[in-house]
């Protein structure tokens, strides 16, 4: 029998809450995911009781909820909330929060604060006596603001919680396509053998965005593109695709292998950040049929801001694997679509008899795509009907909704699933989180001394022109010793 669980959201009134984690909790709910004895406790500053709180979630949370909204379950799950009013600095609060923690439960501390208060709210929690064994705290990005802040939070964390306590949550590790990536690496003889050089020519991961800041502005301008999507969703994805095959599905074998990969990432000098980054900034332009300000004009942004809004990178994993294998990474926002996927791009045949083949880029190219969609597909070469040999790209496509007619949890839902039962495959280790720390300060410490303001382009459109250029650019040959 599942043992009570107290889950304590800190943030609790929050838009991550009342978007993301209370609707992916009425799911776990709906289908009976939760144990049955579960609590869920909102922590909050506003002087609220547990009806004014069940109030604010029930006109706010079950407006994202479309089809799945079913009255009875939500009335249920309603009955499971629970609220404190308090100032996370402060000792009082915690003392008002320890008797709705039920003795023998198994509590889930999740810290969806600014991350300059998780070492604190540790501290208190465990003055008030409320961290034991079987207790567990998520944290969410980011992470710190570079190497020394991250290390500096890990430290402190570790004071009060074990490793094996600490769920460093990166909902793109929750995705079903991402989780179906390992799937389709390690459990299909057909694509391992030539997931490697020389047969795969390039590597591409996008996440695009078409919205722009909106009212993050004070957050995202203290942060830009590359600290808020490269060093964990980017960095994440890459080390999915290029990890070597773990010895099992155990959290640390998996790990292990994300590692070594964000340990043989070729750390960039002054010269390959100049000629191998290239930083954006969206202007005035048209994104689906409005349009919208340039990212300058946005409230709450310093009218001559220098933070990035869209980021490209050519990135090298310098190991026999990917020996000369170029990975390109590009996020942004006010893009035209928004679209995240990984694209594969294969060697071409070293002779084609085909004389309409010779000329064609890519004739095998392997397509996952994250969102909105989720799908795997496979473009092939096939002889166009008619007379002659004409070739033309034809496409085999894994249909996931189709394919399967189970549900497919959100990422979310599925991630705190994975906390309420103790799996911690889907999460990011300390040393994974510092070595993606270590990768990306050498370039955020070249930006700043080359000076320059991130180029210029028009919401709507694919980022300034020099990211094109990147992917132009002919491939590496062979790697340095690193």
């Amino acid at each position: 029998m599942d043992a009570p669980l107290d889950l304590v959201i800190f943030g609790g009134a929050g838009d991550l809450s009342w978007r993301k984690l209370l609707p992916a909790l009425y799911m776990a709910h709906v289908h009976e995911r939760l144990p049955r004895d579960t609590r869920i406790i909102g922590i909050g500053r506003h002087g609220w009781d547990r009806q004014a709180y069940v109030d604010f979630v029930d006109r706010s949370a079950r407006t994202v909820m479309a089809d799945a909204f079913q009255n009875e379950a939500w009335t249920a799950f309603l009955a499971r909330l629970d609220f404190v009013s308090m100032d996370a600095t402060e000792a009082a609060g915690y003392a008002r929060l320890a008797p709705c923690c039920r003795p023998g439960s198994t509590k889930v501390f999740y810290l969806a604060t600014a991350p300059g208060l998780f070492a604190q709210i540790c501290g208190r929690l465990h003055e008030a006596g409320l961290i034991d064994p079987q207790a567990r705290v998520v944290l969410e990005k980011p992470l710190g603001h570079d190497l020394s802040s991250a290390r500096a939070i890990n430290e402190a964390v570790a004071c009060y919680f074990d490793e094996r306590q600490v769920y460093r949550i990166d909902h793109y590790l929750g995705k079903e396509t991402v989780q179906n990536l390992m799937v389709l690496r390690f459990g299909n003889a057909i694509f391992e053998p030539l997931w490697r050089a020389p047969h795969i020519q390039s590597v591409q991961i996008t996440v695009a965005e078409t919205v722009g800041v909106g009212t993050r502005a004070g957050f995202y301008d203290q942060t830009g593109a590359l600290r808020d999507m490269v060093q964990n969703h980017l960095l994440q994805l890459l080390c999915i695709v290029a990890m070597e095959p773990p010895i099992s599905l155990d959290p640390d074998d998996v790990r292990d292998e994300k590692l070594k990969v964000l340990r043989s990432l070729c750390r960039m000098d002054l010269h390959d950040v100049r000629q191998d980054t290239v930083r954006g900034q969206y202007s005035a332009g048209v994104v689906e049929g409005q349009a919208v300000t340039g990212y300058c004009q946005e409230s709450g942004v310093p009218a001559a801001s220098g933070t990035e809004t869209f980021v490209a990178l050519r990135a090298q994993v310098r190991n026999a694997r990917w020996a000369g294998v170029p990975f390109f990474l590009r996020t942004g926002k006010r893009l035209p679509q928004r679209r995240s996927d990984i694209i594969i791009d294969y060697a071409d045949p070293p002779f084609s008899i085909f004389a309409d083949q010779r000329d064609a880029p890519h004739a095998n190219r392997l397509v996952i795509s994250l969102q909105p969609e989720e799908s795997i597909e496979l473009q092939m070469m096939a002889k166009e009907p008619g007379s002659g040999m004409k070739l033309r790209p034809a496409f085999l496509k894994l249909d996931l909704q189709s394919a399967f007619s189970e549900r497919r949890a959100e990422a979310y839902e599925r991630l705190l699933v994975d906390v309420i039962k103790g799996r911690l495959t889907h999460f990011m280790r300390r040393d994974e989180l510092e070595a993606a720390w270590q990768w990306i300060d050498p370039i955020l410490e070249a930006w700043q001394q080359l000076g320059e303001q991130p180029h210029p382009y028009p919401a709507g459109s694919w980022g300034p022109i020099g990211a094109s250029a990147l992917l132009a650019r002919a491939p590496l040959r062979g790697a340095e010793a690193p």
